[in-house]
This record gives structure tokens, C-alpha cells and sequence, in this order.
């Protein structure tokens, strides 16, 4: 195993409810690989803490004296750093079709989920979080948190819909890379499970092919993702 990896991982009051989306997705890279690794609690407001490897925003892997961020940014350096080890993404062009799977979740399932959850978020924030978190999501949605989540009861049915092309995949393989998961996979199940860790809202119908494929997720890895504070 390598020694001396380690993962900063946005995290709640409680450090160990990592829920960041793009961690996420590192997390199951990282597992897949089969490389060990030091999650590192990370809070909006500790910027000096990343500062230093020359970053604002986690996922921010340091592997001995290189630190690299950005999640697709990480996946990749992993691939090509240890590629004695597991696949990320299989054949070419494996890594090209993941990069479409990439701007899907990033473009589609990722803001769909911000607007059913996000005020869920805050009350599991650390409370230093809290002002900078109410602050720049409501610029950023333009209204407040409360009001950006408040029909979500209706929205969510868009929300599923817009999931279509997954459920279409998933009806006919257990994963989205096909027989075993991929990459592809970590990218959209970190989306989730963000809002597992974040939120008690139902995204999914409990008969969706989606659904059973998060169960499927979660199981894996020895369930690494069940081994988190979340409300499921």
C-alpha cells in the first residue's frame, strides 16, 4: 500500500460526515484502486489549510510532495500514476466517455440536487460554516435557502425525469461501465451520496432502476459509503 496519501475532504460538524459530491468521487477512485489513504476534515472557512497545496475548493489530494485538486484532475493523476493498479476507466476511450459522464453530473445532477437539498445542508454544518454557506448559496440561487428547497415535493418529479438517460443504461446492467463499475459510476454516485449524507429527502423512487444501482454502490467496497453519518 502506499503510505503518506492523503485526501482534504469537505466535512460537517461532525468530521466524519464527508459529503462533498467531488470527494466522493475520489473516495471510490481511491478504494478502487486499492490505495491507502488519510481523509482530512476540511470546512468551507478553513481556507489556509488548502491554501498552502496551492488550492481553494476540495477534493485536494497530497500524495508524498505533489498535491493536485479538482476531482477529474485527481482521477486522472491516479490513473496514470498507479496504473499497475485497477482501471478507472477501462479501455480507450474509457477515460473520453468518462468525461461525458463528468459534465453530465456536474451540468445536470449535481445543480438538480442542489435545489432539493440545500437548505438541509446548513444544520449539519459546523457553525463557523454557517454565515459564508447562507451567504454565497443565496447569491448564488438568487433567494433564500428556504425558498430555493420549497417545492421540492413537485420539483423532484423533473428532477427523476432528468435522470432518464441513467435509467435507460441501468435497466439492462448493473452499472454504468457495464458488468463491474467504473469511474463513470464514482462520478454520478457521489452526487448522491452527498445528498444521503446531507438530507432525509427522497430523490429516488424506491422501484427505480437508479435506486437499486445507488444500493448496489453503496455495497461496495465493503460498504465504504454506508460507513458515514447519513440519513439513509
Amino acid at each position: 500500500m502506499t503510505m503518506g496519501m492523503m485526501l482534504y475532504e469537505l466535512a460537517g460538524a461532525d468530521p466524519a460526515r464527508r459529503f462533498s459530491p467531488y470527494c466522493w468521487r475520489i473516495r471510490y477512485a481511491l478504494a478502487a484502486k486499492g490505495l491507502a489513504f488519510e481523509g482530512v476534515p476540511w470546512r468551507f472557512t478553513d481556507t489556509d489549510a488548502i491554501r498552502a497545496h496551492g488550492a481553494d475548493k476540495v477534493p485536494v489530494l497530497v500524495d508524498g510532495g505533489r498535491a493536485v485538486a479538482d476531482s477529474w484532475a485527481i482521477a486522472e493523476y491516479l490513473e496514470d500514476t498507479y496504473p499497475e493498479r485497477p482501471s478507472l476507466f477501462g479501455a480507450d476511450p474509457g477515460r473520453a466517455l468518462a468525461r461525458f459522464v463528468n459534465a453530465f453530473a456536474d451540468a445536470v445532477v449535481v445543480p438538480g440536487i442542489a435545489r432539493l437539498v440545500v437548505a438541509d445542508i446548513l444544520p449539519v454544518l459546523d457553525a463557523k460554516d454557517h454565515a459564508y454557506f447562507r451567504a454565497s448559496r443565496e447569491k448564488r440561487f438568487g433567494m433564500t435557502l428556504e425558498a430555493a428547497q420549497a417545492d421540492r415535493d413537485t420539483r423532484v418529479e423533473a428532477f427523476r425525469q432528468a435522470l432518464h438517460p441513467l435509467r435507460m443504461v441501468l435497466r439492462t446492467q448493473p452499472f454504468l461501465a457495464g458488468e463491474a463499475p467504473l469511474y463513470a459510476d464514482a462520478i454520478v454516485m457521489g452526487c448522491f451520496q452527498w445528498a444521503r449524507c446531507v438530507s432525509p429527502f427522497h430523490l429516488l423512487a424506491s422501484d427505480d432502476p437508479v435506486e437499486a444501482w445507488r444500493q448496489r454502490m453503496l455495497d461496495l467496497h465493503d460498504g465504504m459509503a454506508r460507513q458515514v453519518p447519513a440519513f439513509d
